[in-house]
Parts: C-alpha cells; sequence; structure tokens
C-alpha cells in the first residue's frame, strides 16, 4: 500500500508519518496483513509537481493539512478550503479514488472564519464522494496534546509543558476552563485502523444534519486547565520529591507526563540523586510512588554485611544485579530458631522477599568486588514510623 500524507511536516503529520514508516520498514509489528509499501509526505516545502505524482500513486489519502493562525482571517480558507480543493481536483485528473481522510475540527460546528472554513472542506469532500464514489473519511478533531507539538502557538497543553519544563512563567486566565483533549498516538492508532478499514464512526453534532456521518478518535479526555497545571507542577518537581504521581494505564494523566517529558531542555534530562555513603557502601533511593512503594539501590563493600534488621508490615525484595552475595532471615518470634538461607549473584538475578516479622542481612561474599542490590519495598520510607528494628539475625 502507498500512503500520501499531506501536511506532513505538521503536529499530527510527523507523528503519523512516524508510525506509518515503522510500518513500512517492519520495525512495527502490531498490525498483522498490513503492509505499507510507501510513505508520500507532502507539505508546504514540497515542489508542487509531485503533487500529481503522488496522488496517481496513492491507494489511501491523510489530508492533515491546513491553517489554524494565518495572519489574515481570509488564510483560513485559502489554507484549509483551498488546497482540499486542489488536493480532490488532482486526485480526479489522475482518475484516482481511493479512499480520502480530512482532518477537520470541532470547531466546524461554529461560526468563525476558522470553522467556515472547516465546514467548507467537509462539504468538499462529500461532494467529491458522491460524484466520483470515492470512500472519504471526516474526523472533527478537538484540541490535540503529545509530543512535537508547537509550544505558543495554538495549544494550551504544548504551551504549559514548554514552559513550566523550561521555567518559564504561564498564564491561565481562568482554571474551571474544561478542554476536550485527545492524545497524539491515540489519534495516530486512529489513523491506522482507518487505513485497514476499521475506521470508528459517529453521527454529526448537534446542528449538523444526522445523516452526515463523522469519525472519530474513540478516546476523548476531558480536563480543566487548573487540573492541566497541577498535574505538571507534580511532574516538574519529581527529581527532588523521587515522588512519581499516580499514571494508571490509559489516563490522562499517563499521557500528559509523557507530553511533559517530550519538551524537557538538555540540562534537565539529567539529575542528580542523594547517595548515602559510609565505610559499608552507599545507599541511594531511586524513585517513590504514590500507592506501590519505593526503589532504591544499594552498593556494598568486600565483606560487609547490611541489614540485621526486621518490620512488623513493611517487605522488601532484594534482587541482586551485580556481584555474589548471600541472604539470611530468621522469624523474630523465634531467637533460635532456623536461619533461611539465599545464596545471589548477578549472573542468576533473582528476586527474593524481606518477609514481615524475619530479620535478615545481605552478605557481600566477595573479597574483592561491590555487590549492587536494587531494592523494592511496599511502602514509602518515613522517618517518623520507619517499621524497622535492629536484631541480629544470629544471635
Amino acid at each position: 500500500m502507498k500512503v500520501l500524507v499531506t501536511g506532513a511536516k505538521g503536529f499530527a503529520g510527523k507523528n503519523l508519518c512516524a508510525r506509518l514508516k515503522n510500518i513500512r520498514d517492519g520495525k512495527c509489528r502490531i498490525y498483522p496483513g498490513l503492509e505499507i509499501e510507501e510513505v508520500m509526505e507532502f507539505d508546504v516545502d514540497t515542489p508542487k509537481e509531485l503533487l500529481r505524482e503522488y496522488c496517481s500513486r496513492a491507494d489511501f489519502v491523510f489530508n492533515l493539512a491546513g491553517v489554524n493562525r494565518p495572519k489574515d482571517p481570509k488564510e483560513f480558507m485559502e489554507g484549509n478550503f483551498g488546497f482540499a480543493s486542489e488536493l480532490l481536483d488532482t486526485l480526479k485528473e489522475c482518475g484516482n479514488t481511493c479512499p480520502v481522510m480530512i482532518s477537520s475540527s470541532t470547531q466546524a460546528a461554529l461560526d468563525n472564519p476558522y470553522g467556515e472554513s472547516k465546514r467548507a472542506g467537509e462539504h468538499l469532500l462529500r461532494n467529491y464522494s458522491r460524484e466520483t464514489g470515492a470512500k472519504v473519511l471526516i474526523y472533527r478533531f478537538p484540541n490535540l496534546f503529545g509530543k512535537w507539538c508547537r509550544p505558543n502557538y495554538n495549544s494550551a497543553v504544548a504551551t504549559f509543558c514548554n514552559n513550566i519544563a523550561n521555567g518559564f512563567p504561564i498564564t491561565v486566565n481562568n482554571e474551571a476552563t474544561e478542554l476536550n483533549l485527545v492524545y497524539i498516538d491515540d489519534m495516530v492508532e486512529e489513523m491506522v485502523q482507518a487505513l485497514m478499514g476499521k475506521e470508528h464512526k459517529m453521527t454529526g453534532p448537534e446542528g449538523v444534519n444526522p445523516e452526515e456521518e463523522f469519525c472519530a478518535v474513540p478516546v476523548v479526555h476531558n480536563a480543566t486547565l487548573g487540573e492541566i497545571v497541577r498535574l505538571l507542577h507534580l511532574f516538574s518537581v519529581q527529581p527532588e520529591t523521587l515522588m512519581l504521581p499516580s499514571i494508571p494505564d490509559g489516563s490522562f494523566a499517563k499521557k500528559l507526563y509523557s507530553t511533559y517529558l517530550s519538551y524537557l531542555p538538555e540540562d534537565k534530562v539529567k539529575f542528580p540523586l542523594k547517595m548515602n555513603v559510609d565505610a559499608r557502601g552507599s545507599f541511594t533511593e531511586l524513585l517513590k510512588t504514590a500507592d506501590c512503594g519505593q526503589f532504591s539501590v544499594n552498593v556494598s563493600l568486600p565483606g560487609i554485611t547490611k541489614g540485621e534488621h526486621w518490620h512488623d508490615s513493611k517487605w522488601e525484595f532484594f534482587i541482586v544485579v551485580s556481584g555474589k552475595g548471600l541472604i539470611q532471615m530468621r522469624c523474630e518470634a523465634d531467637p533460635q530458631g532456623e536461619i533461611r538461607e539465599y545464596h545471589v549473584s548477578g549472573e542468576k538475578i533473582e528476586a527474593v522477599h524481606m518477609l514481615p516479622g524475619y530479620t535478615h542481612n545481605i552478605i557481600n561474599l566477595s573479597e574483592t568486588e561491590p555487590m549492587v542490590t536494587l531494592m523494592w519495598a511496599n511502602e514509602n520510607f518515613d522517618s517518623n514510623r520507619p517499621d524497622t528494628y535492629f536484631d541480629p539475625v544470629k544471635r
């Protein structure tokens, strides 16, 4: 299949083309049976003569080209309606009736220059379909957000992400303002589904002829400006607090965090961690979570024993990733009881439970090499309630 993408250098176009090229090159194998031979990219700086060539060869057209921030309102109609007209005329001249997708906007239902230009493009496409019999897909997108979106242009999310990531001020006129948002990867996924003939359809919004069919991205998030800014500030202080906010799978918070990170400047990509160093080695907290405990890394110098303590309710995983050692534990309720022993090594990575009510230690058996242990605890450390009591495993 040969795919033409207009507006290929725009926010949506870049992301869609990246996915299509990964499918073309065999790097993305999540769509069995979908084969893409060529991705033809067209934008404002592409030689005009290539449009006809691309239209003659395309098996599917994604028209993502458009104007949304012109100097003169007249450019809305020229950029949104005018180019769509040129594209469809070229397809007709080439006798190509392949499916055509057009990116419209929810503002097409509004009476403003931008909405009028988008609505005109929709009518143009429907007339084209009636005339040629070609399949057409009209998507009225709400606000799109995600990586590679241009800040300080037409996306509040992109502007907030960029400014907070870079330490620039932001302005929120009304925190209660609610946005309908579609994540760019959800939009791209829907475009691939459309390419395979599995688009999601819906009837037109209020005020539009119900017989006119629209397509839509099935996943839409609703968030206020205040909620967006609050989340972004939580993300921005994570290097200091180590606290990762709750980001459930598929949630707006998870998608917003990925978006925020894409705007980090070079000097904020790396950040220091506090190493607690003594004669035995070091201990460093890595990451804390809202409801799933914390991660740390422990370095034990040759021959060193660490631990020799127990917990009432806290429990941990010890995972040795480098070196070799011995973990010992004993039930605290039986001072003379059995001592369990577990040999661990970075050559065979295994996880060992540190059981509640069992005093435990970890011994570096090497005389020359440090031992590195990744540790997870089921709760974040609270110095006021540490739930940690010293008692040697061997008495």
